[in-house]
């Protein structure tokens, strides 16, 4: 091809100067020359805009990136030995694979049969450093960028028809098609890139790591003759004893200790055991401070109390007719307001100064709960099974003596409104108090018990045995009987727990139970009783226990119910 068709200039140099001069630059030719040299560029269309150099970086023959949603012109872009010819706007853009990572070489296809490598250079140097051109037989060539942001640059000349010079000869004309290529030095290049990224990231992290990372403790020294002595020494001295102790035990985890260096280990353990009375004697210093800081803190709240109360009072005596007719209107809302304040201020130092007392009232109770546990005989702690089984029953029992005592307060009651007569009802009655009394005392002693085995007060039902105890005695004041009462039916101190224990058993079962019933559940606080005894004292107390016949033929059972209430109400 001939080197002249190669350095045509430009068809129209003349429109390209006017395109210039409309955008306020001065008109200049590819090679940097000046077209026009009396340009002013006041003339432009484009007034208000500063001249721009066409030559600077990033003014090529590729327009920037423009935004998705303005249209994307293609205008002729002439370069010194071809002519680039935009593609139909009409058309679809051309289609490209997907962009390989580290992308910076392009596939550039649709070449001149004529193109050489220095045209190839000439088109595609405008879009950025070019590494290498690796150009092939058949109209087509790969490129090589420098960076990975030129490469969208090359894609925008994809479908642009080139023409060397003026010829219209077919071997100097075709169509380009530019489209990402894969390269395995770009691949290799992207690889190291993320490899280094990730080092470095590493690295931030074990920095952030080390950073936030506790300090390590300080390394014990190895054990020796020298150092034994000397760590005899350091744990001797209180304010070394910290870390001798630590080194002394890493020593006898490590296994130093043999016969021959025994005696010196001995000797270091009960230096360490001297420290014992030290820090003990350090412990009930501390906490005799923390008492007498206590003492100290309640007596001041104490005493600012105090002062908030003469603060009330004097607000209460400002309120009185006496003194509050004399102040105005604005000053009795004034003295309103702050009363309200004083007294919210008062009321909540007084609830702190509670808690306090509080507080030191279940220190003490805890105290004493402690030393009535060390107390307890070794063999008054029972299986597991059976503890839970009493702390079920304790519930029961507790719910069972409320109910007690509400009965005890309505039969008080009935006693205050009616006088009672000297008859046999009133023998009745009074029989009925000593079983109801009997059954109280049992289930007491029943409280009592478990409450040795499941650690848990008994001031609830001592205060309804002495409710019981008392309205027993008033009604045997008022009736002032001159005859004794008949004898208990109740035998012994372990026939009067029975009879609480069942009474609360078929108080909570009120449709009855079985004899079989009743002495199983008997038999798991003692094993020893039998039904035939739990029978004849059943029998023997016809006003508290009455047996009834259940169930329609094969079902007909025999159950006990529990009467005492149904006898004292009757009476």
């Amino acid at each position: 091809m001939d080197s002249n068709s190669l350095a045509m200039p430009m068809s129209d140099p003349n429109a390209w100067a006017t395109a210039m001069n409309n955008l306020g630059m001065a008109p200049m030719s590819m090679t940097g020359q000046p077209i026009m040299s009396d340009f002013d560029p006041s003339l432009g269309m484009m007034t208000g805009i500063a001249p721009m150099n066409p030559m600077m970086p990033g003014l090529g023959i590729v327009p920037p990136p423009v935004s998705q949603d303005m249209p994307i012109v293609k205008e002729i872009i002439h370069c010194k030995s071809c002519t680039l010819f935009p593609p139909n706007p009409n058309l679809p853009p051309p289609a490209t694979r997907e962009r390989p990572p580290g992308c910076k070489t392009v596939f550039v296809g649709g070449l001149p049969e004529n193109a050489t490598e220095q045209l190839i250079v000439e088109v595609f140097e405008q879009c950025g450093s070019i590494i290498a051109i690796r150009k092939s037989k058949k109209n087509f060539c790969h490129i090589r960028f420098t960076e990975e942001h030129t490469v969208d640059k090359a894609l925008f000349l994809s479908g642009y028809r080139v023409r060397l010079g003026s010829s219209t000869d077919k071997k100097d004309t075709g169509r380009l098609h530019v489209d990402f290529a894969q390269a395995r030095d770009d691949l290799y290049e992207w690889e190291c890139r993320q490899r280094m990224l990730a080092r470095e990231e590493r690295h931030r992290r074990r920095i952030e790591e080390d950073r936030l990372r506790p300090p390590s403790p300080p390394p014990i020294v190895h054990f020796s003759e020298h150092e034994c002595s000397q760590l005899g020494e350091k744990l001797k001295d209180d304010s070394k004893f910290a870390e001798a102790v630590r080194v002394l035990l890493t020593w006898v985890d490590r296994g130093e200790v043999n016969r021959r260096n025994a005696n010196n280990f001995y000797s270091m353990i009960q230096s360490s055991n001297s420290h014992i009375r030290r820090l003990m004697n350090e412990k009930a210093a501390h906490e005799k401070e923390m008492e007498e800081a206590k003492e100290k803190f309640k007596n001041a709240l104490a005493g600012i109390l105090v002062q908030f109360e003469q603060i009330v009072s004097v607000f209460h005596a400002a309120s009185k007719q006496k003194a509050w007719d004399h102040f105005s209107k604005a000053q009795r809302k004034n003295l309103d307001m702050w009363r309200k304040q004083a007294e919210e201020i008062r009321n909540i130092h007084n609830e702190e100064l509670m808690g306090i007392r509080r507080e030191e009232e279940m220190e003490m109770s805890d105290d004493d709960m402690e030393d009535a546990l060390d107390s307890k005989d070794s063999d008054d702690s029972g299986p597991l099974a059976q503890v839970e089984a009493l702390k079920e029953e304790n519930d029961s029992l507790r719910c069972q003596l409320d109910a007690y005592r509400n009965e005890v307060e309505l039969l008080k009651q009935e006693q205050g409104k009616a006088q009672p007569q000297r008859s046999e009802e009133d023998t009745t009655r009074q029989q009925q108090l000593s079983f109801l009394q009997q059954a109280l005392q049992g289930m007491q002693k029943v409280r009592t018990h478990s409450q040795r085995r499941v650690q848990q007060k008994i001031i609830f039902e001592c205060s309804v045995f002495e409710a019981a105890t008392a309205v027993v005695s008033c009604s045997q004041e008022k009736e002032s009987l001159p005859e004794k009462g008949p004898p208990s039916p109740v035998k012994s101190e372990r026939e009067a727990l029975l009879v609480g224990i069942i009474s609360t058993f078929l108080h909570v079962h009120p449709f009855g139970a079985s004899i079989e019933y009743i002495c199983s559940y008997l038999q798991r606080l003692d094993t020893k009783i039998s039904t035939t005894e739990v029978e004849t004292l059943l029998g023997r107390l016809p006003c508290t226990f009455k047996q009834e016949l259940t169930g329609v033929g094969a079902s007909l059972e025999k159950r006990w119910k529990f009467c005492g209430f149904e006898g004292i109400k009757t009476a």
